[in-house]
């Protein structure tokens, strides 16, 4: 069974990586390349592709400005089955964007930097992946530089997102009560992702009208950070965004130390981390929910909602080992329970959950791959197997699914895989947890 969902998972992927050197998420509904997705994806071609693996990354970092920003969507081509697209973004009015590349004018989770320590890692020929490394970790570098200058206003190590689709948890219910304070125009537009899936599973019409404010308001700015510091009524400090890059910074200090004569780098690096760790155990824990939560900038309070996100930290090593024990109490408490899948994307005793509503409550198998590793991380090894069984269980069950119901009898005949199907990083990752 094993090896037959190997073989299916390297189809989707090869099916999935275009004649340009990137792999598009799912055909049809994401016809360009996601940043964190191709982080995750090159994890998957570094098993049974090298090559793959390095055209994946070097495409991606291709696209980087001369800021060391990396857009969260590259347009590689032109396609007009996907909005907003480029017309709508604009990427070409910050001065430093690519001139070769039309993208977004935000970004994803920092994946990058231990994605190149996961391909090193897997990679068989050391001396090749390393030189591959070399080529490319200034640029990852470089990204970080980015966020501490630019998107780290307080000084606190900890750096802000300005639109929900920065966070990757694009409609999560925790934004909610940031579009209580918005009231955005209605735009008119045709919506391409409801031609490809169930108008139930996806934002609304509304909630889009929010994105989109948002996205014009950068614009109105030239993307320019710190304007949308000073004015974006979006601005939050999210636990799994910083999660990603404090993990990245680790990634980079170890990489560099296997290269050598990166000392001064390596110093930055590790001043940023302490920085960062320090503020994120004292601002973003929640002693009475037991978890890491969201800080919304704008509003100068914490964002009290337990999400998957919540326990991104173990993957990172931010908690100390009390905290480890009290956070994974909590996910077990409201996620574990015998009749679902760990891990739901949003708590399941919150009146706001819902199993099938992209990130309003299913399971997403990139987030349960970094909680399976965070688990483990932390010695939690039968949570972490369980982790690992429930995401193998949905993919054999349903297939290659973007997102898959949380509950494993939800009352429903049809299949519980939602969102698109043959989901380039449910492939990649399930040939991760497969090796490991």
């Amino acid at each position: 069974m094993k090896e037959n969902l190997r073989k299916r998972a390297i189809e989707v992927l090869d099916a999935n990586f275009q004649e340009g050197g990137f792999t598009i998420p799912s055909k049809g509904l994401y016809p360009f390349q996601w940043k964190w997705d191709s982080g995750f994806i090159a994890i998957g071609f570094a098993h049974y592709d090298v090559e793959k693996a390095k055209t994946e990354i070097h495409s991606l970092l291709d696209a980087q400005w001369e800021n060391g920003f990396i857009p969260h969507i590259v347009f590689h081509s032109d396609n007009d089955s996907y909005f907003p697209g480029p017309d709508f973004h604009q990427s070409e009015l910050h001065p430093l964007s690519s001139k070769k590349y039309r993208s977004t004018g935000m970004t994803q989770p920092p994946v990058t930097g231990f994605v190149l320590q996961e391909m090193y890692r897997i990679a068989e020929d050391k001396e090749d992946m390393l030189a591959f490394i070399k080529e490319h970790i200034d640029r990852v570098y470089d990204n970080h530089v980015y966020f501490y200058g630019n998107r780290d206003p307080y000084n606190e190590g900890l750096v802000y997102i300005y639109h929900n689709w920065e966070s990757g948890t694009d409609n999560s219910p925790v934004w909610d009560d940031i579009w209580s304070t918005m009231n955005p125009p209605e735009y008119t537009f045709e919506r391409r992702d409801t031609t490809h899936v169930d108008a139930s599973q996806r934002p609304t019409k509304r909630e889009y009208d929010h994105y989109l404010y948002l996205i014009d308001i950068a614009k109105e700015y030239n993307y320019d950070d710190a304007r949308i510091a000073e004015l974006s009524p979006f601005l939050v400090q999210d636990p799994l965004f910083n999660a990603m890059l404090i993990k990245s910074n680790e990634a980079l200090m170890e990489l560099y130390r296997i290269i050598g004569g990166n000392e001064d780098k390596i110093k930055v690096l590790n001043l940023w981390q302490i920085k960062s760790i320090e503020n994120f155990n004292t601002k973003l824990f929640d002693d009475e929910l037991g978890a890491y939560i969201h800080f919304d900038l704008r509003n100068n309070k914490p964002i009290r909602f337990v999400s998957s996100s919540s326990f991104s930290p173990l993957f990172a090593n931010i908690p100390d080992p009390e905290r480890a024990v009290i956070l994974v109490k909590t996910m077990m408490e409201r996620f574990g329970g015998d009749d679902k899948y760990l891990c739901a994307s949003f708590d399941p005793t919150n009146e706001r959950f819902n199993p099938k509503k992209y990130w309003r409550g299913p399971v997403w198998i990139n987030m349960n791959w970094v909680l399976y590793y965070g688990l483990k991380n932390y010695r939690f090894n039968e949570i972490a197997e369980r982790v690992k069984q429930d995401s193998i269980a949905l993919i054999e069950r349903d297939g290659f699914f973007e997102y898959f119901d949380c509950r494993k009898d939800s009352g429903e005949s049809q299949r519980t895989g939602y969102g698109g199907n043959n989901f380039s990083w449910s492939a990649a990752l399930l040939l991760d947890l497969l090796k490991d």
